[in-house]
C-alpha cells in the first residue's frame, strides 16, 4: 500500500506512544483516523490536536480486552468512515517479575490487553477488509499487530509480558500465511520494538480496579519496574521514528518491523540454541555485570 490519502486507519492505544505517532503520520498523509484508547483524557487531547490540524477523527474509548467493546469500535468505524484500509492492533501494557510470583490478576490484565486485544481486533476487522477486497479489485488492506522484541526473546523477570508478546508474534505470522491463501489484497505485519520511550513502563495507571494487586509488589516486581523505567526512558530511538518505520514497512509490504535491528543478535543466539538442542543461552552474555547485579538482588 503506497497511497494513504483518504483511507481509513483504526488505531488502538491511539492516545499515546506508538499509537499517537501512527495517528500523526496518518494525518499528514491525509487519512481518516479512528482512535481507540482506554485513557479518556489522553484520547480527547490527541483527538483535539489532530482535529485542530485538519484531520477527520473519530475517538472511541475502548477496552480492547473486551470483545463487545472492539465490536462496537468496528461498528462505529464503518458507520462513520467505512471499512478501514489500515488497522493497528497496538494497545499494550507491561508487567515484570518472576514468573511464579504473578497474581492471577496480573495474567488476566496483561494477557487480556496484549493478546485478547489483538485477537479481538483481528476478528472484528479482518473479515470486513476481506469482504471489501472481494467487492473492489483496487482495495488494499493492511493489519499491523504490535508485539515486542520480548516476543522473540525470553528475558528473565519478564515472564507474563514475554508470554503475551510471543503469542502476538505467532498469531501474526500465522495470519500472514492464512491471508496469502485467500487474497493478494490484504496483508499484515508485526512490530517488534525494543526499548522506546512510549509510556508503557507506566501501564499501571490504566489497570482496572477489579484487577488491582491483592498484596504488595514482590522484590522481583519492584526490581523489574525499576529496570523497565530506566531502560524505556533512556531509549534513544523515538516513538516517532518507529512510527515512520511502520509506514515504510506497510508501503513495502514488509512483515517484520524492528526498532533496533542490532538486537537481533540475541534472537539468533536463541534460535541457534533451539535448533542445536542446547540449553537457552545467557541473556546477559553481552552485559555480564547486569546479570550479576540482578542475580545478587534476587538472591538477597
Amino acid at each position: 500500500m503506497k497511497n494513504f490519502k483518504n483511507k481509513v486507519a483504526v488505531i488502538t492505544g491511539g492516545a499515546s506512544g506508538f499509537g499517537r505517532e501512527f495517528a500523526l503520520i496518518g494525518a499528514r498523509l491525509g487519512m481518516k483516523l479512528v482512535l481507540a484508547d482506554v485513557e479518556q483524557g489522553a484520547l480527547d487531547a490527541t483527538a483535539k490536536e489532530l482535529r485542530d490540524g485538519g484531520a477527520q477523527v473519530l475517538a472511541v474509548k475502548t477496552d480492547v480486552s473486551k470483545a463487545a467493546a472492539v465490536d462496537a469500535l468496528a461498528k462505529a468505524t464503518v458507520e462513520t468512515f467505512g471499512v478501514p484500509s489500515l488497522v493497528f492492533n497496538n494497545a499494550g501494557v507491561g508487567a515484570g517479575g518472576l514468573v511464579w510470583e504473578h497474581e492471577l490478576s496480573d495474567w488476566e490484565w496483561v494477557l487480556g490487553v496484549n493478546i485478547w486485544g489483538v485477537v479481538h481486533g483481528v476478528r472484528a476487522f479482518t473479515p470486513m477488509m476481506l469482504e471489501a477486497a472481494k467487492k473492489d479489485p483496487s482495495y488494499e488492506g493492511h493489519v499491523v499487530n504490535t508485539a515486542s522484541m520480548a516476543g522473540l526473546l525470553t528475558a528473565p523477570n519478564m515472564g507474563v509480558y514475554n508470554v503475551s508478546k510471543h503469542a502476538v508474534v505467532a498469531l501474526t505470522e500465522t495470519m500472514y500465511q492464512d491471508l496469502r491463501l485467500v487474497t493478494d489484497q490484504v496483508s499484515c505485519s508485526v512490530l517488534c520494538p525494543y526499548f522506546v520511550p512510549t509510556g508503557i513502563h507506566r501501564s499501571e495507571r490504566n489497570r482496572p480496579g477489579e484487577m488491582a494487586h491483592q498484596g504488595k509488589p514482590t522484590a522481583s516486581q519492584l526490581i523489574a519496574q525499576a529496570m523497565s523505567d530506566k531502560a524505556v526512558t533512556s531509549g534513544k530511538v523515538t516513538a516517532a521514528e518507529v512510527g515512520q518505520k511502520v509506514f515504510d514497512a506497510i508501503a513495502e509490504d514488509r512483515f517484520y518491523i524492528y526498532s533496533h535491528p542490532h538486537a537481533l543478535g540475541n534472537v539468533t543466539s536463541r534460535m541457534e540454541a533451539i535448533v542445536q538442542q542446547v540449553n537457552p543461552p545467557d541473556p546477559f552474555a553481552a552485559r555480564p555485570d547486569v546479570g550479576e547485579k540482578l542475580r545478587k538482588q534476587l538472591r538477597n
